[in-house]
């Protein structure tokens, strides 16, 4: 048994067996270059690393709402004041985002903790009711808000003009 034992361990030189190791000691050297006393240090830099990558992340989606108002009011611009399909579903949609985004905040921010969570929910909020008042105030200049009491009641006159304007030519 131990001539066949001896045969193997000749036959396959490059191999180690692994099934009857003692695990507390370690014949192996370490590779050129490590040092366990330096990859103790990196693992400790890496969990301060992933904390600040963990608030910066936090700090991304806090701000996200409000990197999205350029985009809301140059997508305003080009909508234009017109009442047809296309102004109003994009109306409808600068609606339904912001408040379908403070309903689900719970999901959105269940990942933060610690000192700086309170100021990004905050930061988050804000950023929604600034693209649910460009919403706002989109309906208005489309005429679509119900501001007078006409609007309201059906036996009121609407609200008359005061003033025209046309371009520099008199209307009269």
């Amino acid at each position: 048994m131990a001539m066949s034992n001896r045969n193997v361990s000749k036959k396959f030189k490059w191999s180690i067996d692994l099934s009857n190791r003692n695990k507390s000691t370690c014949d192996l050297a370490s590779p050129p270059g490590y040092l366990p006393s330096i990859a103790t240090t990196v693992a400790e830099s890496a969990k301060e690393n992933d904390s600040s990558l963990l608030i910066k992340r936090s700090w991304d989606v806090a701000l996200q709402p409000l990197k999205q108002v350029p985009m809301n009011l140059f997508m305003m611009y080009m909508v234009g004041s017109s009442i047809s399909i296309f102004p109003i579903m994009m109306v409808g949609m600068m609606f339904v985002r912001p408040i379908r985004a403070l309903f689900s905040m719970n999901q959105t921010f269940k990942m933060l903790e610690g000192t700086q969570a309170i100021g990004q929910i905050l930061v988050y909020i804000l950023g929604q009711l600034v693209a649910l008042g460009l919403a706002l105030y989109k309906c208005q200049s489309m005429g679509l808000l119900p501001t007078h009491s006409s609007d309201w009641l059906a036996f009121i006159d609407p609200q008359q003009r005061i003033e025209y304007s046309g371009g520099g030519q008199t209307l009269l």
